[in-house]
């Protein structure tokens, strides 16, 4: 009871003109970044983050919370008319989305779009505020083995989820994060490592600078790469933008599942909007009574891709408020951008600022209404939107991304890092590397070592304390177990002690 008077507290105290502004003109720029191929969520809220210094805290964190789920909404919105996801989370959208559109229901696919979005994150947010502080209070208890193990777990799974066919590349993607976040005065004793002589990375490789070039620029020359995408005329002749409420009354566990799917694996560090999505969709496959109609133009599969990709955003603010560690990628940029205007994420936030995530909840709130509003209103709009030649928008993208890192600390060597990470994104992609790993290795490779080394001036050089404490063998394990579960032998040798799994054929992985 004392949540939900906090939560209406919350809200009503950020229902002001000023903050209603706020949640009109980040809303609708989110969506306009999501609906469009080549800007991503990640890119749009650290782009953002460079513009919020003069904005009070309340404000410039609502303004970063309503980009983050808008962009995430708009998504579908390509997803659906071009058969090209405006964000990695809305990849999933588009295998029903699109047929959907090609049979003429573009309206009534984008309507159920915007009603699961809205209800996702409504069922996050709901989870947010029942999670969020008990698990702060149990974090209170981790200590510096607890830490190493948490980066460790965090890099492990998201190389392993978002790996693709390939767990290997994940973990190298992370690896190669962990390695740049050694560049630099390490964090006990200020010494400079892997400076390469250069002064400018004597302070390391800033984050922001870094995310733009890996989900900014590398985005860009991905785009422009990719051929381009037609859209369904029909859906531009589609006028009724309503979802029926006899469809979501249908789906109504679907909607709660996806939900609830979408918010635990946001609570995964490092695995995002888009294994979500897939793990959404996949359960309501596997316990739909059509499953024959995945993929052909399913409005179940639509809509519980779309509840679990919106509800990983609420579920992705968990760790980053409680353990200061990202559930996604923008929720990354987000912990970055607390730091900026003076809150400090992690165990002490509950005691530090009790009222904070309660504040963060009736952020999500108000942007939820605003999707909600602007997606069943603004239909035509968003596909006029769509119709932007590429060939205009990606130099002004470029522009924004050069821009943005510059404006943080006006070094010109920001841009060369934001440079180097995009091309250096760019080919990784091109190889199937995930960029996930990457960036999570760079924001908890400082953890990572600091906990490593703290842990053992504690220990008095003694591994034991790593393996022997509860929550640091609970880690131990889990890591241990993952990482030997993605070896196709070991799966293999596994399935075959199973009782019934004998004759089961396993696919090698490539």
């Amino acid at each position: 009871m004392q949540a939900l008077q906090s939560l209406f507290d919350a809200l009503f105290n950020l229902l002001t003109p000023m903050s209603v502004f706020h949640v009109i003109w980040a809303s609708l720029l989110g969506i306009f970044v999501g609906s469009l191929p080549g800007l991503t969520a990640t890119m749009g809220v650290a782009l953002l983050t460079t513009l919020t210094y003069t904005l009070d805290r309340d404000a410039a964190i609502l303004v970063l919370i309503c980009m983050y789920v808008g962009a995430i909404y708009g998504g579908s919105r390509s997803a659906i008319l071009l058969n090209i996801p405006g964000t990695p989370a809305s990849a999933a959208t588009s295998l029903d989305g699109y047929p959907l559109a090609q049979k003429g229901q573009a309206a009534n696919a984008m309507a159920l779009a915007t009603a699961g979005s809205a209800l996702g994150t409504l069922v996050g947010i709901v989870l947010l505020v029942m999670l969020a502080p008990p698990l702060a209070e149990i974090a209170l208890d981790f200590g510096s083995f607890e830490f190493f193990w948490l980066a460790l777990f965090g890099i492990v799974i998201s190389g392993q989820l978002t790996g693709g066919g390939s767990a290997l590349k994940g973990y190298i993607a992370g690896l190669l994060g962990l390695m740049v976040a050694m560049i630099g005065s390490e964090g006990i004793h200020a010494h400079v490592r892997f400076n390469l002589g250069l002064s400018d990375l004597n302070g390391g490789i800033a984050l922001i600078p870094a995310m733009v070039g890996a989900f900014g620029f590398a985005e860009v020359l991905t785009v422009m790469w990719r051929p381009k995408g037609e859209m369904v005329e029909a859906s531009a002749r589609s006028t009724s933008a309503l979802p029926r409420l006899i469809d979501l009354w249908r789906y109504k566990f679907t909607i709660v599942r996806s939900g609830v799917i979408g918010t635990i694996v946001g609570i995964i560090p490092g695995v995002g909007e888009d294994i979500g999505a897939w793990s959404s969709y996949a359960a309501a496959k596997k316990l739909s009574k059509e499953p024959e109609m995945y993929g052909k133009g399913s409005t179940e599969g639509l809509t519980a891709a779309e509840t679990g990709n919106s509800a990983v955003v609420p579920g992705a603010l968990i760790p980053a408020l409680t353990l200061a560690v990202p559930g996604s990628a923008p929720a990354a940029v987000l912990i970055a951008a607390l730091f900026i205007h003076g809150i400090r994420p992690g165990p002490m936030i509950m005691i530090e600022q009790p009222d904070f995530i309660y504040n963060i909840a009736a952020m999500l709130i108000l942007a939820t209404i605003a999707i909600a509003a602007f997606g069943l209103s603004l239909t035509r709009v968003f596909i006029k939107i769509l119709k932007v030649p590429r060939e205009l928008l990606m130099p002004i993208v470029f522009t924004l991304c050069v821009i943005g890192p510059y404006a943080l600390t006006q070094r010109v060597f920001d841009i060369w890092v934001m440079l180097f990470f995009g091309l250096a994104g760019f080919i990784l992609r091109r190889m199937n590397y995930p960029m996930a790993p990457l960036v999570l290795g760079i924001i908890l490779g400082t953890l990572l070592d600091k906990s490593l080394r703290r842990g053992l001036t504690l220990s008095n050089g003694d591994l034991s304390p790593f393996f022997t404490r509860p929550i640091s063998a609970t880690f131990a394990i889990i890591i241990g177990l993952s990482i030997l579960l993605s070896i196709p032998a070991v799966r293999r040798a596994l399935l075959r002690l199973l009782p019934g799994k004998r004759n089961i054929p396993i696919q090698d992985e490539s």
